[in-house]
């Protein structure tokens, strides 16, 4: 069912010449590229709206984004390989590739096979019977290790969903279906691709963000991109999330509360201090006491002073947020549409 945003748009422009845009970001999967080309046209052979593939080279350094131009002009295929200038990260990939979506729906997934295209038709069929806005894979059989991938996730998603409201079994499955309309309000930037559920919380209420369980596979060519690392990379991000879910559009109050609090402590200090001084004429120029009471007394005056600082920027940045986190050197297109 179309939203009526998505209704308007094609009631102005007639119809929508691609209905979905598959996404995909590619970073050093030469074995992997043409096994996956095939098995999405594979998977999408019965699917009767227009459909487009996008593979995002994030910079790769072997024979990838080769391998990807070698499928141009592919029968059938409406392909299309944006190469960025170097690598950004799989979230600026992530960001190219739907930026240059044209789809009324736009759906993700990895390109190191692990990821099945067949569950694509079937989750947007799902996402439309549930009328979602946003539908997250759920890999309920996991073919990675337990101790370097499986445990920490089930740790980070049980702390993601609780810190964000957002509460889903899988944040870090790639393979997402969504409204082109809703994901295009969203910028990606850093590593947050793993948070977009909670970023498009942040456009449209939770109810309207779904998951169904997905197939996955083992990785069969190459090397994982991730390891135990991630793990505090993700502790940071979520940080983040957090802060800008909460404190985005007012920064002043998160820093300014927290340089009140320092700053009612360091009043209470101080002012027993000169009671010991003035009224009862004890030393307290070497007492611990004091100059603790003079450093919170400072902290609060570069909390607070911070806080108005990040509120100008705040209202500087949302004034202009055009700036992009990755540089597209070339964009290769396909000459047979798919129909």
């Amino acid at each position: 069912m179309r939203t009526t945003a998505e209704s308007t748009e094609i009631a102005a422009s007639g119809t929508p010449a691609v209905e979905l845009s598959l996404v995909v970001p590619i970073f050093n999967e030469e074995e992997s590229v043409a096994p996956l080309i095939a098995r999405i046209v594979e998977a999408m052979t019965g699917y009767a709206a227009p459909w487009e593939l996008i593979l995002v080279d994030d910079g790769s350094t072997d024979a990838t984004l080769a391998v990807a131009r070698e499928a141009l002009g592919r029968p059938g295929l409406d392909l299309h390989v944006v190469a960025l200038q170097r690598n950004f990260g799989q979230t600026a990939a992530m960001q190219a590739g739907i930026t240059q979506a044209r789809g009324r729906l736009i759906a993700t997934l990895d390109g190191d096979l692990q990821n099945d295209p067949k569950d694509i038709p079937a989750m947007v069929a799902e996402l439309e019977r549930r009328e979602l806005d946003l539908l997250v894979g759920w890999r309920q059989n996991r073919r990675d290790g337990l101790l370097l991938r499986k445990v920490p996730s089930f740790i980070a998603n049980r702390l993601i969903g609780r810190i964000t409201g957002v509460r889903l079994h899988d944040y870090g499955c790639s393979l997402k279906v969504y409204r082109a309309t809703v994901i295009k309000q969203v910028k990606l930037m850093g590593e947050m691709h793993r948070f977009i559920p909670a970023w498009v919380a942040g456009v449209v209420p939770s109810s309207r963000i779904g998951e169904m369980p997905v197939t996955h596979h083992a990785r069969q060519h190459g090397v994982s991109k991730y390891g135990i690392s991630r793990t505090f990379r993700v502790i940071l991000d979520l940080l983040s999330v957090m802060f800008f879910m909460r404190f985005r559009a007012r920064p002043g109050h998160f820093f300014g509360s927290l340089g009140l609090g320092l700053g009612a402590l360091s009043a209470v200090i101080l002012a027993y201090l000169s009671v010991e001084k003035f009224i009862l004429g004890n030393d307290i120029g070497t007492r611990p006491l004091f100059i603790i009471g003079v450093m919170l007394f400072l902290s609060a005056v570069q909390l607070i002073t911070t806080g108005i600082l990040a509120e100008m920027i705040a209202r500087t940045y949302s004034r202009d947020d055009s700036s992009v986190s990755y540089i597209v050197r070339d964009v290769y297109s396909g000459e047979q549409p798919n129909l």
